[in-house]
């Protein structure tokens, strides 16, 4: 099996096999006064429109993003590239300057680039959509960087699983750290919420954080403990949702810091990235249960299985086109699927 991409608990062996091998906790249930009855597990999946093979194997595609061309752009973990690909399907690749740098997280810049984070070469990068890559040190040695947003202050936002940091990058390439009070928190993917704060999961802290852009950090606990936070995306709803990677929930919080969860169907799913539909619907990967999951506001969760067999999906994104788009990383395969 080839590697996947791994965060804090998985650290010290950054291209690891262990998720699948994680231990699960189903734990209590969130602040909500009902939770709705899980629908069957995995079902059928006939809107899964198609998957195209990146040309570089054992590349590990990991996090993807809709670039500013209207193209969907992603990082190659061990491929050690960015690529891009149309919605058609064809796929151009950029090698990295340096080698081995792990690429990880990757966003639309408000420039008109693409900005991207290199966990093991410890920087930030940008590229042109012509391929012209730049990159930038982290001053926090080994610090780790994981996820990259756009923030509404005009500056990239992101969070360094070993610094215990959350970074602010200029697009003229002058970074700022600001330290999270909880010590050896993992924060891992972070977003732009809806009210002008940028939002981040903390894997090993089990909160959900939330930074102003002036860098005053606020944390709120995650109403399942040990849960393991992964990924946070704004919804439809206003509210912030966030998957469970170790309890195989995913959840909700709302800008005044109320959090309530809810039990997948397969609790020892994995669930990973999350990102808003075209639908109104919140969807994302089960990276150990092979799937696709939707769900609605209410908390109503379904399944959906992916073709590519073992294809351990992880992070997705909603295209220009309506449809979602997400990586494979087992199966160096782009998905597309539509709402």
């Amino acid at each position: 099996m080839k590697p996947i991409p791994c965060f804090m608990k998985f650290q010290k062996a950054l291209y690891c096999l262990c998720l699948c091998a994680c231990v699960f906790v189903l734990g209590a249930c969130g602040s909500s006064s009902s939770i709705p009855t899980p629908s069957p597990s995995k079902v059928p999946n006939p809107a899964l429109l198609a998957e195209f093979t990146v040309p570089t194997a054992s590349s590990v595609p990991a996090f993807i993003t809709r670039g500013p061309d209207t193209d969907l752009w992603f990082t190659e973990q061990i491929g050690n590239k960015i690529a891009k690909v149309t919605k058609s399907g064809t796929i151009t690749e950029y090698t990295l300057p340096a080698a081995n740098s792990g690429p990880l997280g990757i966003v639309s810049g408000p420039d008109g680039n693409l900005w991207f984070v290199e966990q093991s070469g410890n920087r930030v990068g940008k590229a042109t959509t012509g391929g012209s890559i730049s990159e930038f040190s982290i001053p926090t040695a080994n610090s780790g960087p994981i996820s990259i947003a756009a923030g509404p202050d005009g500056n990239l936002w992101f969070t360094e699983g070993s610094g215990n940091n959350i970074g602010r990058i200029t697009t003229g390439g002058v970074i700022t750290e600001f330290a999270i009070p909880t010590t050896s928190s993992g924060p891992t993917i972070i977003t732009k919420g809806p009210d002008g704060n940028l939002w981040f999961a903390e894997e090993n802290g089990n909160k959900i954080g939330k930074i102003t852009t002036a860098g005053a950090i606020t944390e709120y606990p995650v109403p399942t403990a040990g849960s393991a936070p992964i990924g946070i995306a704004q919804g439809s709803d206003g509210n912030l949702w966030f998957t469970e990677f170790s309890a195989g929930r995913v959840g909700k919080i709302t800008t005044g810091g109320i959090a309530t969860d809810y039990p997948l169907p397969s609790p020892t799913s994995g669930p990973f990235g999350i990102a808003a539909g075209s639908d109104g619907n919140m969807w994302f990967m089960e990276i150990s249960g092979n799937a696709i999951a939707r769900v609605r506001p209410s908390g109503v969760v379904t399944e959906y299985k992916v073709l590519a067999a073992s294809s351990q999906p992880a992070i997705v994104t909603s295209g220009s086109d309506g449809n979602l788009w997400f990586s494979e990383t087992q199966a160096d395969k782009i998905g597309k699927f539509s709402p």
